[in-house]
């Protein structure tokens, strides 16, 4: 299906947003990062409710909710999958940053889940993860790493990746049910986005 020039209405209970792909075809150079009172620490063994509290921390305000809407079996065989990376940021506050790097595709790696929570943001945690995301992806034999982005992520996440060495180059729209309306995140959550 092709889009037509317009609008097209959203049906209730349903979002819709702009996805913007982005890869790196090579390692890109390391930008700064200060060091900060957080230190990173992989899942080998998930703790589902943890590893969904941190997400919900992270993601709620973005209403990211693939890792939330997961059934538990299908969710630890992702995390507990030799492929996949998971990380969380943690902090004296508790686990305020979410990492994964999934390597499941043959030369790939693609940024999975990638964000710090709100009072995070513009301390430097998001830089030393994402540093470390690319060291790790590329310490791998990959030739692509590469991510997608949303209109309803953070304003500043696109110019963040872009300025970390990922290049766009693919846009969609995306349409799926709204985690509010599902019950998977807070009713409350993202109030910038109405819910119909």
């Amino acid at each position: 299906m092709s889009l037509t020039d317009g609008y097209h209405t959203i049906p209730p209970g349903k979002l819709a947003d702009v996805q913007t792909f982005l890869e790196m075809r090579a390692k890109a150079p390391l930008r700064p990062a200060p060091d900060g009172p957080w230190r990173l620490e992989r899942l080998a063994t998930p703790d589902l409710s943890r590893y969904r509290a941190a997400v919900h921390r992270v993601g709620d305000e973005f209403l990211w909710c693939v890792r939330l809407a997961m059934p538990d079996g299908e969710l630890e065989r992702f995390l507990l999958d030799p492929r996949v990376e998971a990380y969380l940021l943690v902090t004296d506050d508790g686990d305020e940053g979410v990492l994964e790097l999934d390597f499941r595709v043959d030369r790939e790696c693609e940024l999975s889940l990638f964000g710090v929570a709100g009072p995070l943001i513009r301390t430097g945690a998001g830089r030393r993860l994402m540093n470390h995301a690319i060291e790790t992806a590329w310490s791998r034999p990959i030739e692509r790493f590469w991510l997608h982005t949303c209109t309803l992520d953070h304003p500043s996440a696109l110019a963040f990746y872009r300025r970390s060495g990922f290049e766009v180059f693919k846009r969609a729209v995306e349409v799926y049910d709204d985690p509010r309306v599902l019950g998977i995140t807070r009713r409350d959550a993202a109030p910038h986005v109405p819910i119909l």
